[in-house]
């Protein structure tokens, strides 16, 4: 008997974001505390969407964030971008991350806005003011006396772009327009 809201953005959409800012990617590198069932479900649908378009997933699981930095430079040696998913591990250290990535000119595509903000290139994200209104849409069903159980979770369709311009300077990677004009924030 559970329902709620919730403010995951699929890794295929986030992928078809990656794909529109850089084409030529066919080797991802998914960055991950396999600990994290969160993310291990993410890069479950990462490793889907790959399959279904002709991409190569290479891995780099860590435990805690003082292997980030070596998951990321062995990551940046494979693959031509780099996918986090919402993870609170490698979010921690998105700092490293993205000066590891920047160095190697390698994009890190991320499940959160407030991960592009911390270094990484881009991602779809949620507007939090349309989540919060679908949570009270929620809360008035069952105060009118629906059961939980009978209310499916929701999310949200209509996502956000958020990019990072000094990012996208520092690895060399120019952000096609129609990119730009659909972003809610760009973080520099």
């Amino acid at each position: 008997n559970v329902t709620g809201t919730s403010d995951a953005v699929s890794a295929e959409k986030i992928m078809e974001l990656a794909l529109r800012i850089t084409p030529d990617i066919k080797t991802v590198g998914a960055l991950y505390n396999s600990g994290e069932t969160n993310s291990i479900a993410v890069i479950n649908n990462l490793k889907e969407y790959a399959q279904k378009n002709g991409l190569t997933v290479v891995e780099a699981t860590v435990m805690n964030s003082s292997e980030v930095q070596q998951a990321t430079a062995s990551l940046a040696s494979k693959a031509d971008a780099i996918f986090s998913p919402i993870d609170n591990t490698i979010a921690s250290a998105m700092p490293v991350v993205s000066q590891v990535a920047n160095q190697a000119k390698i994009p890190v595509y991320v499940g959160a806005d407030s991960m592009v903000k911390d270094g990484g290139l881009a991602t779809y994200g949620i507007n939090y003011v349309k989540l919060g209104q679908e949570t009270a849409n929620i809360a008035v069903q069952i105060l009118e006396g629906q059961k939980p159980g009978d209310i499916p979770v929701k999310t949200l369709s209509d996502v956000e772009v958020y990019l990072n311009k000094t990012t996208a300077e520092a690895i060399g990677i120019t952000i096609p327009e129609d990119v730009l004009s659909e972003a809610a924030q760009i973080f520099e």
